[in-house]
């Protein structure tokens, strides 16, 4: 027990960088593979189960000692109106024949941990008709993937510590460390002059989370257009690693909870001494399994545990040891866009430990853009620290020109390095 006590966790070890960069590594593969298979007519409990099938198999690739390391988020394929990560059962007849859409935004989330450093990764695809070449994309889907790009690029570079990129003298860099932090409250603002520019809302208590070792809700947490009753707790600070997401709707950006069981769960830091056994055998399972990461119920079907796990589940639910996601979905029915990135947050910026692909910003149009000055004035901010300067030069003014005509490359993230 000493032994586990004396090892150091946080960023400063480079062990723990490595563990969480394997996790990303893995985490993004998976997504880019399980988003082709985003297409029309294919179901969702298919694309699922295939990829916690790839998450399985690059996991068995590293650290094949004793070192840990699993599912931070099983597969979920959310369908257009859905806000939160839906994973369906195949025992389900219902639900394991939803398919998809041609032309609805989908949310793939996904992640896998080593030794506890969770990467979880949440893309939203445009599903495309079968065999049929990817066209742009134009009108109020376009408006909907571009709102939520550009607040979440901007959201990216709220979480940057004041003055930690600042340059000039030494004084210059005190006196730019002194400036406050956004409050939770300017943020959503600046968030929702975003969403605005585009005709859209932020989603509703859209939540980012401090991530820890074998915890994604830590004690800290960013709360945009907090519904009442809730709020953020907590700035962002170096060495902190975090789960930064954003959620944009077509519609009015209010929620409301899916008339549908809630099949994602979470063991939670509660001890209780369950009193069935079988609630006691599937809390086992979970434990040794999943450890304090998400999970789905289709997972334990297929895990081939007991078929009675279902009453375990309800009963580790109403004693408090398991949570459960309930569903939630827009209250208009309307088409939701969630990104979610984890980051690290260093001496030099913001390092992506798991993060959606690139937008090519070619494929999407729309006669809408940004014009806030001070908005498209932090965007034009790199993430991190550039080696080159004349490479952070050539990086800053796509960004702008961007925003500005809701056209142009991107700037290529700016990046982590």
């Amino acid at each position: 027990m000493s032994d586990e006590k004396d090892i150091d966790y946080s960023l400063a070890n480079p062990d723990t960088l490595t563990k969480y960069r394997v996790a990303a590594g893995i985490s993004e593969k998976v997504l880019a593979a399980v988003s082709k298979l985003c297409v029309a007519g294919e179901r969702v409990v298919t694309i699922c189960q295939k990829g916690d099938k790839l998450i399985e198999e690059e996991l068995a690739k590293v650290y094949r000692g004793k070192t840990a390391k699993g599912f931070s988020h099983p597969t979920t394929v959310s369908p257009a109106s859905y806000v939160t990560p839906y994973t369906p059962l195949a025992s389900d007849a219902a639900e394991a024949n939803i398919e998809l859409q041609a032309g609805e935004p989908v949310k793939v989330q996904l992640g896998a941990q080593i030794d506890g450093f969770g990467s979880i990764v949440c893309d939203t695809i445009i599903v495309q008709p079968k065999d049929q070449a990817e066209e742009v994309v134009t009108g109020r889907t376009a408006d909907l993937i571009l709102a939520t790009y550009y607040a979440n690029e901007l959201l990216l570079r709220l979480m940057i510590p004041p003055g930690l990129l600042s340059s000039g003298s030494d004084e210059e860099k005190a006196k730019a460390a002194t400036v406050k932090p956004p409050t939770q409250t300017k943020i959503t603002s600046l968030l929702d002059k975003v969403a605005k520019s585009y005709e859209c809302n932020l989603v509703e208590s859209t939540t980012s989370w401090l991530f820890e070792r074998n915890e994604i809700e830590g004690k800290k947490k960013i709360v945009i257009a907090p519904a009442e009753g809730t709020k953020g707790e907590g700035t962002p600070e170096v060495g902190e690693v975090w789960g930064v997401e954003m959620g944009i709707s077509l519609g009015s950006g209010k929620v409301k909870t899916i008339d549908q069981r809630a099949t994602l769960l979470r063991r939670t830091t509660n001890t209780y001494i369950l009193k069935s056994q079988t609630a006691r055998k599937t809390l086992s399972t979970i434990q040794n399994k999943f450890g304090h990461f998400p999970f789905s119920l289709r997972q334990l079907e297929e895990e081939g545990s007991d078929t009675k796990y279902k009453v375990g589940i309800h009963e580790g639910v109403r004693q408090g040891v398991l949570r459960q996601y309930e569903l939630v979905g827009d209250k208009d029915a309307a088409p939701v866009a969630r990104l979610l990135t984890t980051l690290a947050i260093t001496k030099n910026g913001i390092s992506k430990l798991g993060a959606p692909p690139a937008l090519d910003l070619s494929k999407f149009q729309s006669d809408k853009k940004i014009t806030d000055e001070e908005i498209l004035k932090i965007l034009e901010q790199p993430l991190s620290k550039n080696k080159s300067k004349s490479k952070n030069k050539k990086k800053k003014k796509p960004a702008k020109k961007a925003a500005k005509a809701g056209e142009d490359d991107d700037e290529e993230e700016s990046d982590d390095e």
